[in-house]
Order: structure tokens, then sequence, then C-alpha cells
């Protein structure tokens, strides 16, 4: 049986921890294909920022061995203390690896931290397992929102660059989460290894389930036009025009319902107290979230302007629920394939009043909500389910263990 490992150290969490991720859900498709699988992680937990509880996640039986690298904690995304974190993580994996590199056939690794996936590749490549790159995001690319000076950005992130290049030339396959994080990859090395872009997605068997299961429980009056966001509440995410855009259509039955936490939620709940037809829902399972997107008009992927982000998380989530998406995400990958497709509507972020128009032609427009709401599904369908999309990761490993054991025979 041919073994992967699968390393993850800030991505990947459990059922038993705050729902399924990504990583947990590549890691079965290898169990379903009859691959042996470590799944190696951090004993501490990016998304909720503190120590996993790694007793009961072995508890659960899961059907893949699991390794925790030790790992400091940090308070932020964006903190000196979250690079020592990953320093330290690195200097523990890269003792890990020393002693088991030679057990796997194949290894799987995760992009950012940087540092990390650089570290990763420079073993595979001398001990010649191949290694696939999984482009989660785009370090230092992103830090533009925080850091805005680029003279000052290339100063305290060079490291950054420098690592993200070692693992990219170091690749044996790229796996990237949107087209143009796919592409980064090859911005100095030629295109002359396997990649494809296989986005984050979602389960549209869970989606749907936990759609059908707390529909019935969510109140929506007649005569309502909900308008929903769902995510993190943060400087990437322009929740306060959404806002304004609710203030302005508080008297034509317009709902504004914000899912997630973060660390804006208070200042904006504050911020939007003397209005009544704004609902922040805080921390909200994915079961419930399914079910308000689904009761809702129109689903909002709400940025910043500038924002960095490409074809988020959330996407999945909003196509699955087969409703028309408002865009102020100014990427011109993911303009394209809302444009392309037909699920929504682009507009320019941070103003108010073109997302008070939009609304208002969703709400004058039943039809055109009901057009781009089933072609959203569609998509949802055909390229952002993960039973549909997933198994190409799994494709390539195999082609790239066929490859590798090829080139040992001769």
């Amino acid at each position: 049986m041919k073994k992967v490992a699968i390393i993850s150290l800030g991505y990947l969490w459990f059922p038993c921890e705050s729902g399924t991720s990504r990583f947990f859900q590549i890691a079965q498709h290898f169990v379903n294909r009859g691959y042996e699988v470590e799944c190696i992680t951090t004993s501490f937990q990016h998304f909720k920022k503190e120590p996993r509880d790694q007793e009961l996640i072995l508890k659960q039986g899961y059907p893949f061995e699991i390794t925790f690298i030790e790992a400091p904690p940090y308070k932020k995304n964006v903190d000196i203390r979250r690079v020592l974190s990953n320093r330290k993580a690195a200097a523990n994996l890269k003792q890990y690896l020393a002693d088991h590199i030679q057990s796997y056939d194949a290894v799987y690794v995760a992009i950012p931290a940087n540092n990390i996936a650089a570290m990763v590749t420079q073993i595979c490549r001398q001990h010649q397992v191949p290694v696939i790159v999984d482009i989660e995001d785009l370090w230092p690319e992103a830090m533009s929102m925080v850091v805005k000076s680029a003279f000052l950005r290339k100063i305290l992130f060079s490291s950054f660059e420098r690592d993200a290049e070692t693992a990219y030339a170091n690749a044996d396959g790229v796996i990237g989460t949107s087209e143009d994080y796919t592409d980064r990859a090859f911005k100095v090395r030629k295109r002359e290894i396997p990649a494809q872009t296989v986005y984050v997605g979602c389960n549209l068997e869970d989606f749907d389930a936990g759609a059908q299961k707390y529909q019935p429980e969510i109140e929506k009056k007649d005569g309502e036009f909900w308008v929903t966001y769902a995510g993190s509440i943060s400087t990437s995410y322009d929740i306060k025009t959404l806002i304004d855009a609710g203030h302005e259509l508080e008297q034509e039955h317009v709902q504004i319902q914000i899912l997630g936490t973060g660390s804006l939620k208070e200042e904006l709940e504050r911020y939007s107290q003397p209005m009544k037809n704004i609902h922040f829902w805080g921390f909200t399972a994915y079961p419930k979230m399914a079910a308000v997107l689904k009761q809702s008009d129109v689903v909002v992927n709400s940025f910043v302007k500038g924002a960095p982000q490409s074809i988020v998380n959330k996407v999945g989530d909003y196509l699955a629920s087969g409703r028309p998406m408002i865009n102020t995400l100014e990427n011109p990958v993911f303009c394209g394939l809302v444009e392309r497709n037909d699920v929504g509507t682009n507009i320019e972020p941070g103003i108010t009043e073109p997302l008070v128009r939009a609304i208002r032609s969703y709400q004058d427009d039943p039809k055109l909500c009901r057009r781009q709401g089933q072609k959203a599904r569609k998509l949802a369908e055909t390229e952002f389910d993960r039973k549909v999309s997933y198994p190409r990761i799994v494709d390539m490993a195999g082609q790239l263990i066929e490859k590798t054991s090829r080139k040992r025979e001769l």
C-alpha cells in the first residue's frame, strides 16, 4: 500500500473541532482510493488561536494516522509571534521528517506557511519523494492589507518571497485554489510540471443536508428580502458598506443577515444598533449557515477595496445556496468567474450606492434571481463540489508516484 503524508500546519482541522476542513477531506479521498495516509498538523489551531485537544481528536478514530507538531501560540493572523511560531514548527517538523521521509511515497504540503513548504519540498527533493504544493494563499502578497508600503513589505517579507520560490522550484506538482494562485507557482520556473486549479469548494451533500434540517427553524416573514453575508468580520471584509446599504433600504423590507465573527464584530454591531434590519448571527455552525443561505434571496461576497484574496472558501457555499451573488472583490479571476457563468453582479467596493442599486435590481426582478441562482447551483455541482473535484488531486499524486517508481527502476 502506498503511503502519502499530508502536511498542513495551519489549515487542517477535524470535524470534532471546527467542522470539516479541506485537508481533512483530501485525506479521506486518498484513503478511499486505497492509500495509507498520515496527516501532519500542528499542536496549535490557527482557526481558533488556541491549543488543540489532541486526545479528543485521536479518540475519534479517523481512518488515517495523525501527527501533531509542537508550535508556540500566537493571537493574530498577522503577528510577529505567528512568524516565530512557524519557524519553531518548521524546526520541529524538519526533525520529524528526518526520521520518516523514507516511509512516504508522496508528500502533499500546504503553502503558506512559506518557510514550512520550502523546507518540506527541499527534503523531498533530496530523498526523491514526489511532492505536491497546495497553494492556499499568497504570501507576502496578502500582507498588502496590513503593510501598505511596497518598500516596507519588501524589507519585512523578503524571506517569504524567497521561501515561496524555493517551494515552487522543488515541487513536482501544483494544486492552486484559484487560477491566479496556480499561475503564481510559475512566476519564475517553467510550467513543466503538472498543475491544476481545484477550488476549495464544499460538500454539496453536507450543505444540502444542513439546509434541509434547519430551514424550518429559520423564521422569515412574508415580504422580507434577505441579503446575507457569511464569513469573517475583519479588516479585509467590507461589512460597514453593507450596513450602510441596509440603512438606506430599511423601509423597503430588506433584511441584512451577517453570519460569522471576527475582530470587528463588536465595533460593527455598535455601529448598526440604530437600525432594525441589520442582524448579527455570530458564529453559526455550518449546517445552520447553509439553511440561512438557502432562506436568503441574495448573497454578498463583500470585500474592501484592494483586498488581495481570490476565490475564497465561502464561494462554494454561496454557489451551493442557489442564490445570485453580489461581489465586491476586485480580483479579475473571480470577477471573470462571476461574469462568465452569469451567477451574479460585480460592483465597485466601498461605495454604498452601487450596492443599493444591485440589491434593488434583484428585489425588483425575481426572474433574474431565479436564473442566476440556478446557474450558481449548477456551477457548484460541476466545479465546487469536493466529491467531483478532489479526486483530481489523488490522480495527480498517483501519476507522480508511478513516474518516480519508473525512474527508480531504470
